[in-house]
């Protein structure tokens, strides 16, 4: 593996991009085989693609000024065993091509060499998975160049074993199938356990909304002990229902649940159960009645995950009933918790006062500047140019 820019006399084939994302509703519910309702959103990670001809793949970013190169034929052995060998960020792409190799059996003296180059204006830290947009565009691009023929599902397979398995973070597919299949002004209905999608009409600009992000500025860790203790606690609920994942149990079986698990067990329970047929009521009722009637889901997701599931923070409370209180239909902490950013749906002329009164909720609660913006439904993984 180098280090070293080569120049291989290569002009830009193309430019592919791949949207973050926002989750609407449906938290920690991704590992229990349950349902989700992300987006993807304007802000993208572009990746500028060359042909090569030495059978080698570079990548290079606007973030970090050393490229990283290595032969195709090497990136076997690299994942997962060496992959500590490979700065964290080059993982992504280089795992993506990995994992697309491994998935499809294509002979690497088959595919050309390439040239990644990426720029990216995804919020970084926020919860928005820039992680996903960089896997994607790499997907959508290589798929592309390659002639793989996969579909989208098949791409954000590739994505997911790249995060885990290259990368090392154990994630879920949700981020890869939202920035995939993004649709302008809809949302991805995802089933975790069969991976059907379906994509939804949100209506967000026809009703005059606008979702906002608050993002705190609280960093937050997976590989910290919290997400861990929280996935363990549901598998255990799961085997003391003697279910194969929480997927499988319904608000009705909640009163037996407590009657035989203790206080904690039976509490990240009810959330993760609640919260899935609260992303089933959300679509349903996004059909039904528009999207100015789904906010008190959005409220009630945010107890759940403050009281049973334990994972907001002052900041993420303080957000949420600012917000609330600033005229905001509905709003919730997003992402895994313990830090990251809450969203808020809200009438768009109430954006500016409402942005204003969390800022000087913050202010007097002596908190840092929360960094706050507006997201809107936009379109999946695309080629650009």
């Amino acid at each position: 593996m180098s280090t070293t820019p080569v120049s291989t006399g290569t002009l830009t084939t193309g430019v592919w991009s791949g949207p973050g994302r926002v989750n609407l509703i449906g938290e920690h519910t991704d590992y229990n085989d349950g349902f989700v309702f992300p987006f993807a959103i304007e802000y993208r990670t572009s990746v500028a693609l060359a042909v090569r001809d030495d059978g080698r793949i570079r990548v290079s970013s606007s973030f970090d000024p050393e490229p990283v190169e290595v032969a195709l034929a090497d990136l076997a052995g690299l994942f997962p065993d060496r992959r500590d060998e490979v700065i964290e960020w080059a993982r992504y792409p280089l795992g993506v091509a990995w994992a697309l190799l491994e998935a499809t059996g294509a002979d690497v003296a088959s595919v050309t060499g390439v040239d990644l180059t990426f720029t990216s204006d995804v919020p970084v830290g926020a919860g928005l998975s820039s992680s996903a947009a960089i896997e994607s565009a790499t997907a959508a691009a290589l798929n592309d160049v390659w002639g793989l023929g996969l579909d989208r599902v098949a791409l954000a397979r590739a994505g997911r074993r790249a995060e885990n398995e290259a990368v090392g973070a154990p994630t879920g597919i949700m981020d890869q199938m939202a920035s995939l299949l993004g649709r302008a002004d809809a949302g991805t209905f995802l089933d975790c356990r069969s991976l059907e999608a379906e994509v939804v009409d949100l209506g967000f600009a026809p009703a005059g909304l606008e979702l906002l992000v608050i993002d705190t500025k609280v960093t937050h860790a997976h590989s910290t002990g919290g997400y861990g203790e929280r996935r363990a606690a549901c598998e255990r609920g799961a085997a003391i229902m003697g279910v194969a994942a929480l997927r499988d149990l319904s608000v009705d079986d909640l009163p037996r649940a407590q009657e035989l698990m203790d206080d904690v067990t039976f509490r990240r329970v009810r959330h993760v159960v609640t919260e899935d047929q609260r992303v089933l009521d959300a679509v349903a009722t996004l059909r039904s009645d528009g999207p100015r009637a789904i906010g008190p889901l959005l409220d009630a997701s945010h107890v759940s995950m403050r009281d049973d599931f334990e994972i907001s923070v002052p900041e993420l409370d303080l957000a949420v009933e600012t917000a609330r209180a600033a005229g905001a239909i509905g709003a919730r902490m997003t992402g895994g918790g313990f830090g990251g950013a809450a969203i808020a749906l809200i009438d768009h002329e109430l954006v500016g006062p409402a942005t204003a009164a969390v800022e000087a909720a913050f202010v007097d609660a002596g908190f840092a500047a929360p960094h706050i913006f507006t997201v809107h439904p936009s379109e999946g993984a695309r080629r650009d140019s």
